[in-house]
């Protein structure tokens, strides 16, 4: 214990230090943004480590006051955390969204507090949309717009959304890049990783490197609106067989790296009840719909849209065949599944919803869960080891389980730890991505119905199918290929 005191008021000493002979050296204002940032992201890891560090000195560990204690040191760091969030803002609240959407893989303290970064996203100034519009697309509001509404729709860790008109008279949504945020992204990336290793110093049982190798692959993809808009558009035309599924479209001449255009489409969060009953759409058609999508991104076509928090899941009824819809939004986050990835994923949800144990474990470990492969399978589904073994699809979930899900989260946090560090980086995301959707199937109270083992049933047949096919079809040309070199 007095060793780690002392590596983190050396660590303290050194950032201080450094800093101010930075200062010095640059003769660089206080007020200079990088530093600032700097400066609050150390001072709120010391903090939170310290408290860690010394909070548990006089109770025993696995006692009901440890048990409240922890819980206690849980909240607080996470109010912390969050607070950091808050005033660094860009990276650092797309990050704590992504912490915050972890439902299954953090202590409830942190994603629960976490979780209201998706309405906290700072915005900006109609000065600065104004400005950044100008020197994309070089031209002045008026000449683009006969409409264009001040308040934005949205506003998110990256960008805000606004409605406006175009002469033709044609609705469209402005996605609109923060201006800061293409600047500082990489330099808070680099803070992050310094600290994380810190972190991991201090506490060699947790590693969240993972966390900040997937925002040194994606930052970079989510801060180019114009690969968000060909995603759209590829994912539009892969599930075009879909008719409930709408994706706006795309504005080409009027999008660039910091600004997307696209048709302004309106409707309700997913996860929004009141607005599904006062415009009578069923919330399982709803989810059964969603878990369609999903089980076809994921399974079939390997291309998965990794962020659909409720914000970026609308339902509306169709103005003119007034059917229910899903509109998708922000298609900047996606993870592509490589086939032989996708062959064991696949592989291994069929033993999960059957129960066949030596499946489970065989693709388990060829997924890199290892001799981890139970907890693997519990943070997979979020089911109990019990659930798991009689097969997930003919045991019901119970709010029993699902407490006792989340309390072990903070029980085994350096095995989920190692097991994050240890997965191919392409699970990590399906991770996030399954909790999101399992949050909004909780607030629907759809979670686990039967129609959705159905769709994923279905899908990894048809995914095990058409891989293998592709599979043979290789070989046939290699023999083609083979016999044409030899003739």
């Amino acid at each position: 214990m007095a060793g780690q005191l002392l590596r983190v008021s050396s660590l303290a000493t050194a950032v201080f230090a450094s800093s101010g002979f930075y200062l010095y050296h640059r003769q660089l204002d206080l007020n200079d943004l990088s530093v600032v940032r700097f400066g609050r992201a150390a001072a709120t890891t010391a903090v939170i480590s310290y408290d860690y560090l010394t909070a548990f000195k006089h109770v025993e560990y696995g006692t009901e006051e440890y048990g409240v204690l922890i819980s206690k040191v849980h909240r607080r760091s996470a109010e912390r955390l969050l607070d950091l969030c808050c005033a660094n803002r860009g990276t650092f609240i797309k990050v704590g969204q992504h912490l915050g959407a972890l439902d299954y893989l953090l202590p409830e303290e942190y994603t629960s507090t976490l979780k209201v970064l998706h309405s906290r996203a700072p915005q900006s100034s109609l000065e600065e949309i104004q400005q950044v519009i100008r020197e994309d697309l070089g031209k002045e509001l008026s000449e683009l717009f006969i409409l264009f509404e001040e308040n934005p729709q949205g506003a998110a860790s990256l960008a805000q959304v606004h409605k406006a008109v175009l002469h033709d008279g044609r609705t469209v949504a402005i996605k609109v890049q923060h201006p800061k945020v293409q600047r500082q992204s990489s330099k808070d990336i680099v803070v992050m990783e310094v600290l994380v290793r810190v972190v991991h110093w201090l506490f060699p049982e947790f590693s969240f490197m993972w966390l900040v190798e997937e925002a040194k692959k994606n930052m970079p993809l989510e801060l180019d609106f114009l690969n968000e808009g060909h995603n759209a558009e590829r994912t539009a035309n892969m599930l075009a067989h879909f008719p409930f599924l709408k994706i706006p479209m795309i504005h080409w001449d009027l999008s660039t790296k910091r600004i997307l255009t696209m048709e302004f489409v309106d409707g309700g969060q997913v996860n929004d009840r009141d607005y599904m009953k006062k415009h009578s759409i069923s919330v399982n058609e709803i989810s059964e719909n969603l878990g369609k999508l999903y089980s076809e991104m994921i399974f079939v076509h390997g291309f998965v849209h990794c962020d659909p928090h409720p914000g970026n899941v609308l339902v509306r009824k169709c103005p003119q065949s007034k059917k229910t819809e899903i509109i998708l939004l922000d298609h900047g986050l996606y993870q592509i599944l490589q086939p032989d990835f996708r062959l064991d994923y696949c592989r291994l949800w069929q033993a999960l919803i059957k129960g066949d144990m030596s499946r489970v474990e065989r693709y388990s470990r060829r997924l890199g869960a290892g001799d981890l492969y139970p907890l693997f399978a519990c943070v997979l589904t979020a089911r109990s080891w019990t659930a798991v073994s009689a097969g997930i699809s003919s045991v019901p979930v119970t709010h029993s389980e699902d407490v006792e899900i989340q309390t072990n989260a903070s029980l085994y946090l350096p095995q989920i730890s190692r097991l994050l560090n240890r997965v191919p980086r392409q699970m990590l995301l399906l991770l996030k991505t399954n909790d999101l959707l399992r949050s909004t199937e909780i607030t629907l109270q759809t979670r686990a119905s039967s129609s959705s083992f159905i769709s994923i049933s279905r899908c990894c047949i048809r995914a095990i199918a058409r891989l293998k096919q592709q599979i043979n079809n290789n070989r046939k040309l290699q023999y083609v290929q083979y016999d044409t070199v030899v003739l």
